[in-house]
């Protein structure tokens, strides 16, 4: 009998495998598709040559993920790449607002009135931030805080609406940069707990940046992969689970799925019944002859550029998405332009480029249109550069990834208080009805993002059940 089985090798399946085995407890993990990755993959979406990440591209948290640092990663070829300007939000003037890993330079992009608002906002966290990562990424209740003082502090500045937050700045550049940073996790601005998602996103840029991986986001799963079975585990790809009876005995089992899919396969009825989920998005990936034309400089040396002509029109396109159902005329736009990085992405001279709009769940449309008129208000001959473009709306997301339910490649709405305490309302979100079944996706805390953070935290409540076993 195996201590443990994990389901599905997306980030956090793949952490929770191999923190487990690290531990000296024998690990099989399951995959349903014929590689391992799920949110973190690289394949050639357009043309050969160009690699493409089908889903994350840009990995803030990852780099300053507690669990990915403690792992011997970079040994097993993982290796962080930081372009110029970890993000740019440019402006229809052709200027730009900064998230720099200078703070100075970050709040001198937002001019004279702002830059000491930005200043303080930031200064109280980030000589602290490594500890405050932890204790933000590890709760609830699966480790103690190791400095009470700066979460609660945080949480004071954190919990209320980013709407309110951005009324401390008195003109647009900054609040357009922060509802920008708002909005990569599809929640109005006015949704509880906004602004520790703007805080948390602008903090680990100073801290680490905001690095895409050498040669695709396929190398941070391949490391974890590796090391899991350097450790001795086992992993077993073209593998549908449909029923527990589907996989070998074990002590434990752990899933990275939906709270939708764990159900069904455990038989647990309507208990994930309360679950939400968010909007989708429609993602384009590009080949591209050059680098995006970009009006602003500081877009052209930018990892990350945000796609909005202000903090109006932003909160426009997240409240057609998010409250009234329809896709946006002039849609938020994210986007990662990795191989401004890193050449090994593209053929010499060529580009890739990523991006996404968000629309309703299960939105059936085409928003390329919408999206390439948005992209030439700032990239004026950006059409021009497009050799090849690779299409996905919500349900070929959702093919492609079976916990993207709808699209949301949030596993689940990031609003209300399912922002904090997800999938249930309870201090113990990694267990199930059943004793032996845990769930470990980015269903649970602390939520989306390549961090591995949820599978680290389901892995403590694990490998506590089984050594109360003996």
């Amino acid at each position: 009998m195996l201590d443990a089985v994990v389901v599905g090798a997306g980030p956090n399946g793949l952490t929770a495998a191999v923190e487990l085995a690290r531990r000296g407890f024998s690990v099989a993990l399951f995959e349903a598709r014929d590689t391992v990755g799920g949110g973190a993959r690289t394949e050639e979406l357009t043309l050969p040559g160009f690699h493409h990440d089908p889903c994350s591209a840009a990995h803030p948290l990852g780099i300053n993920s507690p669990a990915f640092r403690a792992l011997p990663l970079e040994r097993y070829g993982l290796e962080w790449l930081n372009a110029d300007l970890p993000m740019a939000h440019p402006f229809l003037d052709g200027s730009a607002a900064v998230l720099s890993r200078s703070v100075a330079e970050t709040a001198a992009s937002f001019g004279p009135r702002d830059a000491g608002t930005y200043r303080r906002l930031v200064a109280p966290f980030l000589p602290k931030w490594d500890t405050l990562a932890r204790d933000f990424m590890s709760l609830p209740l699966t480790a103690l805080p190791r400095d009470p003082v700066t979460l609660a502090r945080f949480g004071l500045v954190g919990l209320p609406p980013s709407s309110r937050l951005i009324r401390r700045f008195r003109d647009e550049r900054a609040r357009t940069l922060f509802a920008g940073l708002v909005g990569h996790v599809m929640a109005p601005l006015s949704g509880f707990a906004t602004s520790a998602v703007g805080l948390v996103f602008a903090l680990a840029a100073h801290a680490r940046g905001w690095p895409v991986a050498r040669g695709g986001s396929q190398s941070i799963s391949d490391a974890l992969a590796a090391y899991l079975e350097d450790l001795g585990g086992s992993i077993h790809t073209d593998y549908e689970v449909k029923r527990l009876d589907d996989l070998p005995p074990a002590r434990a089992y752990v899933f990275d799925t939906s709270p939708t899919a764990l159900g069904r396969i455990a038989g647990f009825g309507n208990y994930y019944e309360g679950y939400r989920y968010g909007p989708g998005v429609f993602k384009i990936d590009y080949a591209l002859d050059g680098p995006v034309p970009w009006t602003a400089k500081e877009a052209r040396a930018a990892g990350t550029v945000q796609i909005g002509a202000d903090s109006a029109e932003i909160g426009t396109a997240l409240r057609a998405v998010s409250r009234e159902g329809r896709a946006p005329d002039r849609p938020f736009m994210i986007t990662v332009q990795p191989s401004v990085v890193d050449p090994t992405r593209a053929p010499a001279g060529k580009h890739v480029f990523w991006a996404y709009g968000h629309v309703p769940s299960g939105w059936t449309g085409d928003l390329t249109d919408a999206m390439e008129r948005q992209l030439e208000r700032f990239a004026p001959g950006f059409r021009d550069r497009v050799i090849a473009r690779a299409t996905a709306g919500p349900a070929e997301l959702a093919a492609r990834n079976a916990n993207y339910v709808g699209g949301d490649i949030a596993s689940g709405a990031v609003s209300g208080l399912q922002i904090l305490l997800r999938p249930k309302l309870t201090p113990f979100p990694y267990a199930t009805p059943h004793p032996a079944v845990f769930i470990c996706s980015s269903a649970t805390p602390p939520g989306p993002g390549v961090h591995g953070m949820s599978g680290h935290n389901a892995a403590k409540a694990v490998w506590r059940r089984l050594r109360q076993q003996g």
